[in-house]
């Protein structure tokens, strides 16, 4: 019964790259660019220490912070990169589920959140679920953080900033400066930057850098799901400062429970798997579509991550959607991602056949 639905919901909508994921099952042979995940199956050690696990009886929950072998690994690191006295790592149930931890642990209804437009499309929904407000800063045409643009932003309700470094959907890489200053700001402000980190391992014209590594408040959100393949394992990993932390692994506790016990195994052995290989494989990959597409549309960012955020070079993003789909090119429209409707996103993690068809179809249709 509808009268049963709870307000939130109605400011919740479908996710719009699940309704192109629902169309592809329906089509004959796509050229699918719109999938947000590595084209690579998991590394076959990583599948092969998931498998000793379950068969060792690691089935049962797991601590709700986490295993200590993988805890172990991920503080070491974290310790060794930041060197902050207060910074504690715990597992969380994928970069998801950390992110909803964070806002669920920071937000109180009618706090405001500020995000970049464009934007990972679950920002807006769970600062909604938190009770929060999403204060939207656009960053057309390039891309970019205008620092003044998000002092004048910040208001007394503020409590938190998200930020994405290689960003999806448009692929920046954010420039030391801008990850500096904006992480100065916060600290200044006292404003929780939420950091998400998920495509760290594919940086390609300039270097990851973390405002962790300027502002020891940040709270990161990483994890093992676009470097090693492993999205529907749902593990990641999520560090800050221990107040924040302790709090969050407090509401873990009395929602995800934990992460999926033996994926941690999985982890452990994921924490010390090569994957710069793929990095270099997906730079290649990038090249090629730039190389390829930008003589017939405009494109910036793609400094990272797996994606393409194009403007459209003719009427909105969603109807250049749909003359790609009508000739069987998969990709997502942009407006699911921003308040915008001018361009639309492609995902280059594919097969280069599936590449080179779909340049195909975006060159044929460029002209309207």
């Amino acid at each position: 019964m509808s009268s049963w639905i709870a307000e939130r919901m109605q400011h919740i909508d479908a996710s719009g790259i699940r309704k192109v994921f629902d169309l592809a099952a329906k089509m004959q042979d796509p050229i699918n660019l719109s999938i947000g995940q590595p084209h690579f199956d998991t590394p076959e050690p990583l599948k092969q220490a998931l498998f000793r696990a379950v068969q060792a009886g690691k089935n049962a929950y797991s601590q709700t912070q986490g295993i200590a072998p993988l805890l172990e690994k991920v503080q070491t690191s974290v310790d060794a990169e930041y060197g902050h006295a207060d910074r504690q790592a715990f597992i969380t149930s994928g970069t998801s589920g950390g992110l909803m931890l964070a806002l669920l642990t920071l937000v109180n209804p009618g706090d405001e959140v500020i995000a970049f437009d464009p934007w990972f499309v679950m920002y807006k929904h769970l600062t909604t679920l938190a009770g929060g407000v999403i204060q939207r800063l656009s960053t057309y045409p390039d891309f970019r953080i205008d620092l003044d643009r998000v002092r004048e932003a910040i208001s007394p309700r503020t409590k938190a900033i998200l930020f994405n470094s290689p960003a999806n959907p448009t692929g920046r890489v954010a420039a030391e400066s801008e990850v500096r200053e904006l992480a100065k700001l916060a600290r200044e402000r006292d404003i929780a930057l939420i950091s998400d980190e998920i495509y760290r391992s594919f940086c390609y014209d300039r270097p990851f850098v973390s405002p962790a590594k300027f502002n020891d408040r940040t709270i990161v959100i990483d994890g093992f799901s676009k470097s090693h393949s492993m999205t529907g394992w749902r593990i990641g990993w999520c560090h800050g400062p221990r107040d924040v932390i302790q709090q969050m692994i407090k509401l873990q506790q009395f929602t995800f429970v934990c992460a999926p016990h033996p994926v941690q195994w999985a982890g452990v052995e994921a924490w010390d798997y090569d994957v710069s290989d793929r990095s270099a494989e997906y730079r290649a990959k990038r090249d090629f579509m730039i190389r390829e597409l930008s003589p017939l549309y405009d494109i910036r960012g793609a400094d990272g991550a797996f994606y393409l955020f194009v403007k459209a070079p003719w009427g909105t993003g969603t109807e250049f959607v749909q003359k790609a789909i009508e000739n069987g090119l998969l990709i997502i429209p942009g407006n699911v991602f921003s308040a915008q409707d001018t361009h639309f996103r492609i995902s280059y993690a594919a097969t280069d056949d599936t590449l080179a068809r779909g340049v195909e179809v975006l060159k044929r249709i460029a002209a309207g």
